[in-house]
């Protein structure tokens, strides 16, 4: 026995030595060697993606910011942008309330995440038909914006990511009728039926969000959802004014939702090829739950076809180069909980603020603003 564990430690250097040789002979990383299991054939393919805020106005900062962060990412991850397609009303760059003219941030310390974003559906276009023409791929059907839509095929991967407000069965559009549940759960059926992709990702923040896909979505046609909140309960938006952190004080809106920087913030700094869809679930549930103790955030969910869970990130959103090092871990420091605030409050937060500072002759600071409403 001792002799056979000193010839594996003798053997394991020049395996690790007879690896590097074959990726630089190949003309590859070697960290394209240490994917998932669940890699395998099922790599091949393209990746697509449709990203959605599906509000309008200042006080809904957050939906489009988390869109935006969301396409850095996939920007990053190595999908082209004419195989991402993007719904945002537009209106929050260059809002007149917004202190970083032509600049959004979804982070207290982040950068832009505005800049290069395609504006593929804005303002009046970003409607319920168009969101479900785009997914199927009916080019025919959509109207206005610049006609991209998802036109993947059997092999190809999906991810959808939807951030907005919502309630039992519906979501919400900033310019069009609600977004039925069953009008979702049917055309990612549809999709499938006419070879749309192998597997579906869906991302879901909004209220009540579980109600989408609880005993709608089925668990054989390929689709894998979390979402933000199970169909009972707000989600909750984060780095808002009072918070710690906090935005930056010139900010009285919330920055970004709470399931939403989660997945984002862990997609930003790992190797996603080593980090599985049920591992960054299990990471965003622990965050979005106040790990575990609900004091405050909601019930991260997962619905459809939970054996994609073993299926890499990279699949669907691709990894950023400058990650490969980083792979996942259990002690990882993003499972941080942040402060956050009930998704409904957050938009009173914003109006409340506006009320009192127009009011008060002494209110000077957003902090001051806080100070009154947390005392009301």
């Amino acid at each position: 026995m001792a002799a056979t564990t000193r010839l594996r430690c003798l053997l394991f250097p020049f395996l690790v030595q007879l690896l590097l040789l074959l990726s630089a002979a190949a003309g590859t990383r070697w960290q394209d060697f240490l994917r998932l299991p669940s890699e395998g054939d099922g790599a091949a393919g393209t990746r697509w993606a449709i990203l959605i805020a599906g509000s309008n106005g200042y006080y809904n900062y957050r939906h489009q910011a988390d869109v935006c962060h969301a396409y850095q990412i996939m920007k990053k991850g190595g999908l082209k942008d004419e195989n991402i397609v993007v719904f945002m009303y537009d209106d929050i760059a260059g809002s007149p309330d917004n202190p970083r003219p032509g600049v959004i941030i979804n982070h207290p310390a982040g950068g832009d995440v505005y800049a290069g974003v395609p504006k593929d559906y804005t303002g009046e276009d970003v409607t319920v038909g168009n969101f479900l023409a785009a997914l199927v791929g009916n080019r025919s059907a959509v109207t206005g914006g610049s006609g991209k839509v998802v036109t993947s095929g059997p092999d190809d991967h999906v991810f959808v990511f939807y951030s907005d407000h919502g309630g039992p069965g519906v979501l919400g559009m900033p310019s069009d009728d609600y977004l039925y549940a069953k009008d979702l759960v049917r055309a990612l059926k549809q999709k499938r039926a006419a070879g749309g992709f192998k597997s579906l990702v869906f991302y879901l923040e909004a209220c009540e969000s579980g109600s989408i896909f609880e005993g709608l979505l089925p668990k054989d046609i390929g689709v894998y959802a979390t979402t933000a909140a199970n169909a009972e309960e707000s989600s909750w938006g984060t780095y808002c004014p009072g918070d710690n952190p906090g935005p930056p004080p010139e900010f009285d809106t919330c920055l970004g939702d709470l399931y939403s920087v989660a997945w984002m913030e862990d997609s930003d700094v790992h190797n996603l090829r080593t980090e599985s869809l049920k591992q960054q679930y299990e990471v965003v549930k622990d965050r979005t739950s106040a790990h575990g103790t609900y004091s405050l955030g909601s019930h991260v969910m997962q619905y459809g076809d939970q054996r994609l869970g073993t299926q890499s990130l990279a699949q669907f959103i691709g990894t950023n180069p400058a990650n490969d090092n980083a792979t996942f871990g259990r002690d990882n420091p993003l499972r941080r909980f942040s402060g956050a605030v009930n998704q409904r409050d957050a938009d009173l937060i914003y109006f409340w603020q506006k009320v009192l500072c127009d009011r008060s002759d002494g209110c000077s600071s957003l902090s001051f603003c806080m100070i009154s409403l947390n005392s009301s």
